[in-house]
């Protein structure tokens, strides 16, 4: 077939839609943007944390916010020696499953040891270490470098020990 003769239709895919959050997982996010973490009550008592629209076990909606604390108890934990681009830290770590202070299901995130696998252990107990908030009116626009809060999972950095002394307080809600 001769080139003048190819049919050509050209073809724009796109999703012309925005997915709003809700009020639970929204809640979630801007109490992390604030300092913060919630969780959301099942109907037995429990604590979930992250916080879920819909009872795992029952699969009741579930709306009761309930804030929780950004200390807790590591329940299960790997160690990472080589991280991967795009993981929370640069050097070796660990990815816990962490039980909050006032939660009853542990959360997923990471344990920076500075780099010292024996200063991880099941039952120890852990901090988390917040991002800065951006400061009153710079432009959010502005590249300084800075990774501030912005409602999102890792406006947690990460946890540490908290023997270690480190770790700053979450900010006030």
């Amino acid at each position: 077939m001769p080139e003048s003769d190819v049919l050509i239709a050209p073809l724009v895919i796109e999703y012309p839609f925005s997915r709003t959050t809700g009020p639970v997982i929204g809640a979630f996010f801007t109490a992390l943007r604030e300092g913060f973490v919630v969780g959301v009550r099942a109907a037995d008592g429990r604590v979930i944390v992250p916080p879920v629209e819909y009872d795992p076990v029952t699969a009741e909606e579930l709306t009761e916010i309930v804030e929780v604390g950004d200390a807790g108890v590591v329940t299960s934990w790997c160690w990472v020696a080589e991280p991967l681009d795009g993981q929370p830290l640069d050097g070796p770590f660990a990815w816990a499953l962490i039980t909050l202070d006032g939660a009853d299901t542990p959360m997923l995130h990471a344990v920076d040891t500075g780099g010292d696998p024996a200063r991880m252990a099941t039952g120890m107990r852990v901090r988390a270490r917040w991002r800065p908030v951006r400061p009153e009116g710079e432009d959010p626009d502005a590249d300084d470098g800075v990774r501030y809060r912005e409602g999102h999972i890792l406006d947690i950095e990460c946890f540490e020990p908290e023997e270690s002394g480190a770790g700053t307080a979450g900010g006030a809600h």
